[in-house]
């Protein structure tokens, strides 16, 4: 660990600087000052091309290039040149236009075009189109490949486990039995349409000046059609445009993609700590690491270490998307700058998820399934027979089935020979009786294995 590392404040530079790094071209100050440069670059651009506009002709093949170039290899140590403007600006948006200005003074072509740099923009047109790429590349980047990387690794499992039998235990109590791949299936399907749900949000921005109304825009060339202007320049950017806003896009979809977030987390959440349970339950094994410690002081631990790491982050996580819900769609009026230092956490939200994944990634490729402990619980469990057997005498129209087993099972030590016994009693056909005496806890599975194959 680097010294910067050691001397970071928070762990995503410091303890969990490698697992962030994906996030750090994305959410970092220089990613933000880039996704400006960005928008700036791409604004100028779009003023040149457009035919009203007169006093500025559209560049050359060698101006567009120039201009592309300085988006393609902006660099931290230009970043950093944009941080110093900022230290006399005391405004980061206006750094970042005094930076480009700063840049093309020097350019025949470009040179007469700086005062359309920013030109009829408030600082959070560029910010929210910039936070729109910067979420936008999160999302197809980082995110979802995550999330769709663990997804494969519980399909896996859920098939290679399709058929082993597993005891339910609903209130904590035992229950008709499952499978452990119709379980892990269960997982899948959840955190698969929660996966579809942040891919469909909305990527919403807006380019329509101090309060929403293109006040300056059409004081300057009032025979432009601002509106459509906007709209062409939003969507060629790959975001979605919002015609109705005040001075800030109201952040809707920040909330949207961070609730979806924080409902795929917390389905992940649910899975590691049932996880969690059946390692306690000896289900699972953990596959041991040459020279890894489980306690400080009991050596036989072989803790459940990478589950609990992966809740906690994720807990994390939802604490700040839960916030970004909350506050981010509220502003004073026309405008606050409150949501300024909450969008900036975007990229601690977005990191615990990542830690939490990865954590998450590392447990369930320790796991080795005990099918002999998973077989032993269910063959001390011939009471959740009891279901299947007043089933069955319910068809064939038997007195008081429910009751009759709730009297031979709730409390009652059940064995293989007392419930078969008991089945042997009954007045049923010789076929539905032949299979209620056939049947044992591992083999009342229903449509278990099937449901598991099919995910």
């Amino acid at each position: 660990m680097s010294e910067a590392s050691l001397l970071a404040l928070s762990p995503l530079d410091g303890r969990y600087a490698s697992k962030t790094d994906a996030l750090r071209p994305i959410f970092s100050e220089y990613g933000l000052i880039k996704a400006r440069i960005t928008v700036e670059i791409e604004w100028l651009l779009a003023l040149a091309a457009e035919p009203g506009i007169v006093e500025l002709k559209d560049f050359s093949p060698a101006g567009k290039a120039r201009l592309h170039k300085l988006i393609a290899a902006f660099s931290p140590a230009q970043a950093a040149r944009v941080k110093e403007i900022e230290r006399t600006t005391n405004h980061d948006v206006k750094a970042v236009e005094y930076f480009i200005k700063e840049q093309l003074k020097d350019d025949a072509e470009l040179g007469p075009a700086l005062e359309f740099v920013h030109f009829a923009c408030t600082s959070e047109d560029i910010n929210n189109l910039s936070y729109g790429l910067m979420l936008g590349a999160a999302r197809k980047d980082v995110l979802i490949p995550a999330y769709t990387g663990i997804a494969a690794s519980l399909r896996k499992l859920a098939h290679a486990q399709a058929t082993q039998p597993m005891l339910s235990r609903t209130h904590g109590q035992t229950a008709s039995p499952t499978t452990l791949g119709k379980e892990i299936a269960n997982v899948v399907a959840r955190l698969e349409r929660q996966i579809a749900q942040i891919s469909a949000v909305e990527l919403t921005g807006k380019i329509n000046g101090a309060v929403g109304n293109y006040n300056a825009h059409v004081i300057a060339y009032p025979d432009v059609d601002w509106q459509d202007f906007a709209r062409k320049f939003v969507e060629s950017l790959g975001l979605v445009f919002n015609p109705y806003t005040t001075q800030i896009e109201p952040h809707d979809n920040v909330a949207e993609i961070g609730d979806a977030a924080r409902r795929a987390n917390t389905i992940l959440i649910d899975l590691a700590r049932d996880v969690w349970g059946y390692i306690s339950l000896g289900y699972f094994k953990q596959r041991l690491k040459e020279g890894e410690v489980g306690s400080s002081t009991m050596p036989h631990k072989v803790n459940p270490i990478d589950f609990e790491n992966a809740e906690g982050n994720f807990g994390l996580a939802n604490a700040l998307f839960e916030h970004f819900g909350a506050k981010l769609p509220i502003s004073r009026w026309q405008r606050d700058l409150t949501d300024s230092t909450v969008l900036r956490a975007l990229c601690t939200a977005f990191g615990h998820t990542l830690i939490a994944v990865d954590s998450l990634a590392k447990g369930l490729g320790k796991l080795e399934v005990n099918p002999q402990r998973l077989d032993a619980d269910l063959d001390a469990a011939w009471e959740v027979l009891a279901e299947a057997v007043q089933t069955v005498m319910r068809r064939h129209g038997l007195p008081n089935p429910y009751e009759q087993l709730k009297a031979l099972t709730r409390g009652q030590g059940i064995t293989a020979d007392s419930m078969r016994a008991f089945i042997e009693s009954l007045d049923l056909p010789a076929d539905d009786k032949q299979r209620l005496r056939a049947l044992t806890p591992g083999s009342y599975i229903g449509l278990a294995d099937k449901l598991a194959q099919e995910i």
